[in-house]
């Protein structure tokens, strides 16, 4: 039974693969002008692994290796290995910046990969426009990919500010008592447009924010801001921060015994397991995002539900839990490889402006789901990625 199962395990992961690099782009192997064999594929990776934002980078930087032992154990990379370079850019977008800088220069690096700094992505546009370098940024804010005329050279893999807010709205529109409504949100780029996105389609459905509160991306005690929105809107809270302070936020409610619903910006996923030094996040916490983090729960009924599980057991299997965000790495991870395949330019020197262009054109059914790349819209995961989850015996699950 063992070696079954090993095998079983094994043809999934290269099943995976196959068809990421067989829906990937335009064509197939024969109509892209595949190189059968060369130097490595260099990807350089941008992330936080300390300060600020280092869950996050941490969480980036497992994603990252595994997938690269995945796609050099597949045997579909043209006859290539796959190498990744990580520099650590403290959250700090002067850092990042530099680190860029550093990539660029080295002409063996195809592509880079971003991490969830935002400020760190539109600081280095115009070095990777001035460059021809392709990136991938997995910040959250739309900025880091638009207006495209200044962001030639940058794309985007995650969830978007309008397509969480229409998740949302829908979400809170499907039960009649909840009418007053407050929000929390980030003092940054990516707060201000979830409180455009909400006003807009919360509108859509009936419905307005009866208060807002804005915090500092940095604010730790989040106690005051909570116990305010719980006097103005007792019938639900809407979190738009990061992980770690939608945590905070989580456990606020609770020790304020807060009796309303608590729903959850994409943004804000973390830990599969709920809980640890801030509390526990309360059972029934809504929050919308992709199945991959609770692909256990999903019936494998197509070849790219069963690949999402195979890499929701292999994260775990190393690494001992599963973090929200990791597929959208392993993916700009898959779009890049592809994308240098299909550009066959000599390994040694990469035209990255080929791998850009290939990028552009790029579709696939990857592991966070659905995502496509064109000149028109350069941020590539498309809305039917997004279901909603909900909070239940200490963890995240597909809600009902």
């Amino acid at each position: 039974m063992t070696s079954v199962n090993s095998l079983t395990r094994s043809l999934a992961v290269i099943t995976a693969t196959a068809l990421a690099v067989t829906v990937a782009g335009c064509g197939g192997e024969d109509d892209a002008g595949v190189v059968a064999s060369g130097g490595p594929i260099v990807v350089a990776a941008d992330l936080e692994l300390s300060g600020a934002d280092a869950a996050a980078g941490q969480a980036f930087q497992r994603a990252l290796e595994l997938r690269v032992d995945q796609l050099n154990g597949s045997g579909l990379t043209g006859g290539r290995t796959v190498r990744l370079v990580v520099k650590d850019n403290r959250s700090d977008p002067g850092e990042s910046l530099r680190n860029i800088q550093d990539f660029s220069a080295d002409r063996a690096v195809n592509a880079i990969i971003m991490g969830a700094c935002a400020p760190c992505a539109v600081n280095a546009a115009r070095t990777l426009n001035d460059k021809a370098i392709p990136a991938i940024s997995l910040a959250a804010a739309s900025a880091v990919a638009s207006p495209i005329a200044e962001r030639r050279f940058m794309f985007k893999v995650g969830p978007n500010a309008n397509d969480n807010a229409a998740a949302l709205a829908a979400e809170v529109r499907r039960t009649p008592t909840l009418r007053k409504i407050g929000l929390l949100y980030t003092a940054d780029g990516y707060g201000a447009e979830g409180v455009t996105a909400l006003d807009r389609e919360l509108g859509k459905v009936g419905l307005k924010l009866a208060a807002k509160t804005e915090v500092k991306p940095t604010e730790d005690n989040l106690d005051d801001p909570v116990e305010q929105l719980a006097a103005e809107a007792p019938d639900g809270i809407l979190v738009w921060t990061g992980a770690e302070q939608a945590t905070k936020a989580s456990a606020a409610a609770a020790e304020a015994e807060y009796r309303g619903r608590l729903f959850l910006d994409a943004a804000a996923a973390g830990d599969l397991f709920l809980g640890g030094r801030d509390g526990t996040t309360p059972d029934g916490t809504t929050m919308v995002f992709t199945q991959t983090m609770v692909i256990d729960d999903v019936i494998a009924t197509t070849p790219a539900k069963a690949a999402r599980k195979q890499w929701f057991r292999d994260y775990t299997a190393r690494w001992g839990s599963y973090h929200g965000i990791a597929s959208f790495a392993a993916d700009a991870l898959q779009l890049v490889t592809d994308a240098a395949v299909r550009a066959g330019a000599d390994p040694a020197t990469p035209d990255r402006s080929a791998i850009r262009d290939q990028l552009e054109m790029s579709q696939m059914d990857g592991l966070s789901g659905p995502i496509r790349l064109t000149p028109d819209n350069h941020s590539g995961l498309m809305r039917q990625s997004l279901t909603m989850l909900v909070a239940r015996g200490g963890r995240w699950r597909l809600a009902s």
